[in-house]
């Protein structure tokens, strides 16, 4: 069953979700906005595969045991992709409900329809909420990739069927590599999701050269540059969290990166 949902607003924007009887939706915690009497709200820290046997155990001790210990490697998984250690639960009672979630930046939204034959993955933190029919993992992008990309070491992954709703900074534009000779170049921080079959990588900025060097330190985007190759869907964002974070410490004052952007930035973390 599709999920019957709608974006609204505009510079920080929400999903609106009307549940059926029996349908069951999740979020990350502190992504929950509002919902009608008649949906229940469980938190949980087990994953949605998990089902009833969550709440069950089942198996004597070892079944529980293994419970425990699939439960704990899920919440690890979580706090790698800089999620909330547990989910929340909504499910419609009685007949047809509404849940509202929220992003934590302002931007946009977007959901994400998931038919079983390709998975999609995301940056951390973008998920916000999903059918139970969707499977939320984590995905690593290799050891190297990791180290050079930062914020592309651990991704997010989305299987299954059914709907998943993500959210981003500023305004998102969908891209296809293959519009474009097939590969295109991103700041590292733009990339919301792609596809599944869509190569993502990372690369150097210019060469250890004068231009390589000028592009580093006073060009803005660091060392490297995010590569998206091959044939899909491509989300991006307009805006990224070290962007807002600089320019909020502008704001107050506190702003110490100066003309040159680069790897003279004062942004942590």
């Amino acid at each position: 069953m599709t999920l019957q949902q709608e974006i609204v607003g505009n510079a920080m924007q929400m999903a609106v979700v009307s549940l059926s009887p029996g349908q069951t939706v999740y979020c990350e915690a502190g992504k929950f906005l509002f919902k009608t009497s008649n949906v229940t709200m469980e938190t949980r820290l087990s994953g949605p595969s998990d089902g009833g046997r969550a709440q069950g155990g089942g198996g004597g001790m070892g079944g529980m045991l293994r419970q425990a210990m699939g439960t704990a490697m899920q919440v690890g998984q979580r706090m790698l992709a800089g999620e909330s250690m547990a989910f929340q639960y909504f499910s419609a009672q009685g007949g047809e409900g509404t849940v509202g979630f929220a992003g934590v930046l302002p931007g946009e939204m977007r959901a994400l329809e998931l038919d079983g034959t390709r998975a999609w993955f995301a940056e951390k933190d973008a998920f916000v909420a999903a059918e139970s029919t969707v499977e939320f993992g984590i995905a690593f992008q290799g050891g190297r990739t990791g180290m050079s990309g930062g914020e592309g070491f651990v991704l997010e992954k989305f299987t299954g069927r059914g709907t998943v709703i993500i959210a981003g900074a500023g305004n998102f534009i969908d891209l296809d590599p293959a519009d474009f000779g097939g590969r295109i170049e991103v700041d590292t921080g733009c990339v919301v999701a792609f596809e599944e079959g869509i190569r993502y990588g990372v690369q150097r900025v210019g060469g250890l050269n004068r231009q390589g060097v000028m592009n580093a330190v006073f060009g803005g985007e660091g060392l490297s540059l995010a590569t998206l190759e091959g044939s899909g869907r491509v989300i991006l964002q307009s805006l990224t969290i070290e962007g807002l974070a600089n320019a909020l410490r502008k704001a107050q004052g506190g702003d110490k990166q100066g003309p040159t952007g680069g790897l003279f930035s004062t942004h942590e973390g």
